[in-house]
């Protein structure tokens, strides 16, 4: 081989391929070729494959900027620290992602005034390293990638030609008004994976973005969507793995083109009647992860996907609650749903909660807006001091739970009314978030049950009477506050507010009380009769001395005591004392008869006493007998008598 063909060169000393690398016409593939530079190229190249090796920004000959052919190049995953020099002006197409790139300069993107796609994915680029105006000369970049980088903000100066822009994964937190100035002609935005919550995002961000057909904001902080969308050309809209807690009913108004929506990974348990009012146009709703409870207040939704039938794709919508409908798919509560108010359907609209302890019928439920004008609830951010009742100038109120998910409302009027508006928040949410629900009620009743509710919740429940045919309020509010039952406790112990059920309790424990002391009564007469019947019993043994029945036993209790015995003397069973009669041959006195005793001290044998120290006492007896019973003595036979 000759050295022309080893470098790649033909007869008349043109480079027709390197020899390191494999051609394919103008493609030039030296990828994966463990390369430290840019070899010569042919002129004619217009693709290049420079792709997993080890070139450096010294790696890029000064002569690869007169390749003029060349269209699109692949220098990914390489070990560029800075944005590469000495590129062809006709690029077109340039990815540089998987580098160490720091720093974009104004003067290195002005060599490049075709560039339409540039990918600056997995880089190092912070916002601060983004020179101001440094995509100014270069009116045609469509297409920017500047996913997992190291962003805090929405770079400044960004073409007004710009197409799609993905800024996925990096620290954006912020994103005030004027991000997006200029940005007309933006197709597709990817915002995932960033620090955006509501409050970071002025109100009037997106809606500058008047042709944007695709906004994506998966995996960020937001409990609502945000505010102003475009929605004159929007077709998907991604929100999965948010914190989604409130669907408001206008933030989906006016997408007649939207071909997807994706709710899933958020905390949704509703959607309020009339979301989708102008989702004509919607094949595919997903909404998988999120809690759903599937009572009346989502008949609206199953009528409207029983209307659009297979022209929709619904993934995901599995009720959690109530317990008898867990686990079953939205769509297969046709039964269920019959029984919501007695067919009264308002265009779709949700009525009443599923609860087979319903009396009479409820209104129709409207899901609002917290912030709605007018709306006359207390502030939920507050420290409340309502209690179970509310009394107003024409309307007194009282609530009282009576389960852990029901809650019993009563009301009295000085006037008639022909309705009343009744609702209900739940506190421990944002009232900006959250949702009121509300309910007409005629003018006749005078209670209304509440259920399908959160255990162990704050609820602050609300009335007002409406004029007569004229719908609006007559007078303010009346608000009452109370707590659903915990499902873990006993009903004794559910708080203050069943206080009086728990006096029914009060006649058992006093019977119990009465029967305890009755036995223990009967214990206690029981104890004394067996006492004296034992003490009668001891007393007649006294006798068997007189009767000679004691010779039958087997030891002598005098012996065993170390006394002698002598029949002459009258003993007392007391501890250790003798009363013997005087002498026979002493006159007795007249009537009445009388008998002196001397009392003698009877001392035990061997120099014993009968009574020892307390502290060497170690058995229990019958009274002073603890003596006695060291010497050998029963105390049965030294008992009181």
């Amino acid at each position: 081989m000759t050295a022309a063909s080893s470098l790649g060169l033909d007869g008349e000393g043109d480079i027709v391929c390197p020899s390191v690398c494999r051609c394919d016409e103008d493609f030039i593939y030296c990828n994966d070729r463990g390369l430290s530079a840019i070899p010569p190229l042919p002129p004619s190249a217009t693709v290049l494959y420079l792709q997993n090796n080890h070139i450096d920004n010294a790696g890029l000959p000064r002569s690869l900027e007169h390749h003029i052919t060349v269209r699109v190049i692949y220098l990914y995953d390489n070990e560029l620290d800075d944005f590469p020099l000495n590129l062809p002006p006709s690029l077109r197409e340039l990815h540089l992602q998987d580098n160490n790139i720091r720093v974009l300069q104004r003067a290195a993107l002005a060599r490049l005034p075709l560039l339409e796609k540039l990918h600056l994915d997995d880089n190092s680029v912070s916002t601060v390293s983004i020179e101001d105006q440094a995509f100014a000369d270069n009116p045609r970049l469509r297409l920017l990638f500047l996913s997992r980088n190291h962003l805090s903000s929405i770079p400044s100066g960004l073409p007004a030609s710009l197409e799609e822009l993905r800024l996925d994964d990096n620290r954006i937190s912020t994103i005030p008004t004027h991000a997006f100035r200029g940005l007309s002609s933006l197709r597709r935005l990817v915002l995932d994976g960033n620090l955006l919550a509501n409050q970071r995002i002025a109100d009037d961000t997106f809606s500058r973005l008047a042709n944007l057909t695709e906004l994506s904001l998966v995996r960020n902080s937001l409990q609502t969507p945000p505010l102003n969308l475009p929605s004159a050309h929007l077709q998907r809209l991604s929100l999965q793995d948010n914190n989604l807690i409130h669907m408001p009913r206008g933030s989906l108004d006016g997408m007649r083109r939207l071909q997807r929506l994706d709710l899933s990974g958020n905390n949704l348990t509703t959607l309020p009647r009339g979301l989708f009012r102008d989702l004509d146009n919607l094949g595919q709703l997903l909404v998988r992860g999120n809690p759903w409870h599937c009572g009346c207040n989502l008949r609206w939704l199953h009528d409207w996907l029983e209307a659009k039938g297979n022209t929709i794709t619904v993934r995901g919508f599995i009720c959690q609650t109530p317990e008898r409908v867990r686990d079953m798919a939205l769509r297969d509560l046709t039964n269920q749903m019959d029984e919501c108010v007695g067919g009264n359907r308002v265009s779709g609209g949700a009525v009443g909660v599923i609860s087979t302890t319903l009396s009479a019928p409820q209104g129709s439920l409207f899901t609002l807006r917290s912030k709605r004008p007018g709306l006359g609830l207390p502030e939920t951010g507050l420290d409340y001091t309502l209690s179970s009742s509310g009394v107003g100038k024409n309307l007194a109120l009282n609530v009282k739970p009576l389960s852990h998910d029901s809650i019993r409302v009563t009301w009295s009027v000085a006037q008639t009314s022909s309705s009343f508006r009744l609702s209900w928040l739940r506190l421990g949410t944002s009232s900006a978030m959250g949702s009121i629900t509300e309910t007409l009620v005629r003018g006749d009743r005078r209670e209304y049950l509440l259920t399908s509710l959160q255990p162990a919740s704050s609820y602050i429940i609300c009335m007002v009477p409406l004029v007569s045919n004229s719908g609006s309020r007559s007078s303010l509010p009346v608000c009452a506050r109370t707590e659903t039952a915990d499902p873990g406790l006993p009903d004794e112990e559910q708080g203050e507010e069943e206080s009086s059920d728990q006096m029914t309790s009060l006649p058992l424990a006093g019977i119990i009380g009465g029967a305890t002391a009755i036995v223990s009564l009967a214990l206690i007469i029981a104890i004394f009769c067996w006492y004296g019947h034992r003490a009668g019993r001891l007393k007649s043994r006294d006798h068997y001395s007189h009767s000679g029945s004691r010779k039958s036993k087997h030891y002598d209790d005098y012996i065993e005591s170390g006394t002698k015995k002598d029949n002459t003397i009258l003993e007392i069973r007391g501890p250790g004392f003798q009363m013997t009669p005087m002498a026979t041959r002493q006159t007795l006195q007249p009537k009445p008869v009388r008998e002196d005793y001397i009392i003698h001290t009877i001392f035990p044998s061997n120099g014993t006493v009968p009574y020892k120290p307390t502290q060497n006492m170690t058995n229990s007896g019958y009274g002073t007998n603890r003596g006695y019973r060291e010497g050998g003595i029963p105390d049965i036979d030294y008992s009181y008598t």
